[in-house]
């Protein structure tokens, strides 16, 4: 599948400065920042979901420690 990205000189600079760091294309380079933003995502949404259980459970015990 094609796509093309419309990119400003900052982002050209700096996608280029990234391919050559990394020695990969520029393609890459945006496949895996984008891979990467995909997984932060998920790992964010799976962390507030595993907080707001964890206050769910705990929250008495969390209120008691609040008044000590």
């Amino acid at each position: 599948m094609a796509l093309t990205v419309r990119t400003d000189p900052e982002m050209e600079r700096a996608l280029t400065a990234l391919a050559q760091a990394e020695g990969a294309s520029r393609q890459e380079v945006i496949r895996r920042a984008v891979l990467d933003r995909y997984e932060r995502q998920g790992h964010r949404a799976r962390v507030e979901a595993s907080s707001e259980r964890l206050a769910s459970r705990w929250a008495d015990v969390i209120e008691r420690l609040g008044r000590v």
